[in-house]
């Protein structure tokens, strides 16, 4: 018995057609992504602001819901949406790192701290920016 001979082959199926994983779709599995991206983000940049010296702010709706809304805006605003964030996270985790290390040598962090905070929020409000404006009657048009 050889190092292959214990694989068997999957049965065919139609021509095109892939096992389903009991994922969401691609799609779904990005948005999904993001949103743990947008959460994690929120959760370091009040870290931050504690470095700062800042309380802790109230997670808006408008906020909260940025990235299902972006999952359903899709196109464009979707994309620089998904960009965004990840840019984001590019700043935001090296940042953190250096406060904490700064934090952690007993030297106060809180301007580092509060720059990488104002970074963090006029970035977010770049990203909500994206949102796509509602429609008369309170419907949402997503282009």
């Amino acid at each position: 018995m050889n190092m292959h001979s214990s694989f068997s082959t999957p049965p065919a199926q139609g021509v095109g057609a892939l096992p389903t994983s009991g994922r969401p779709e691609f799609g779904q599995a990005s948005a999904s992504a993001m949103g743990m991206k947008w959460s994690a983000l929120h959760d370091a940049v009040t870290v931050v602001g504690t470095l700062a010296g800042l309380a802790p702010e109230a997670m808006r709706p408008e906020v909260r819901n940025f990235p299902a809304v972006m999952r359903d805006a899709g196109g464009w605003r979707r994309e620089m949406a998904e960009q965004g964030v990840e840019d984001l996270s590019a700043i935001m985790e090296p940042g953190l790192a250096a406060l904490l290390a700064i934090h952690a040598r007993g030297v106060n962090p809180s301007a580092a701290a509060l720059a990488l905070w104002q970074e963090f929020h006029a970035t977010r409000a770049a990203l909500l920016a994206l949102t796509p404006p509602p429609e008369p009657g309170g419907a949402r048009r997503f282009t």
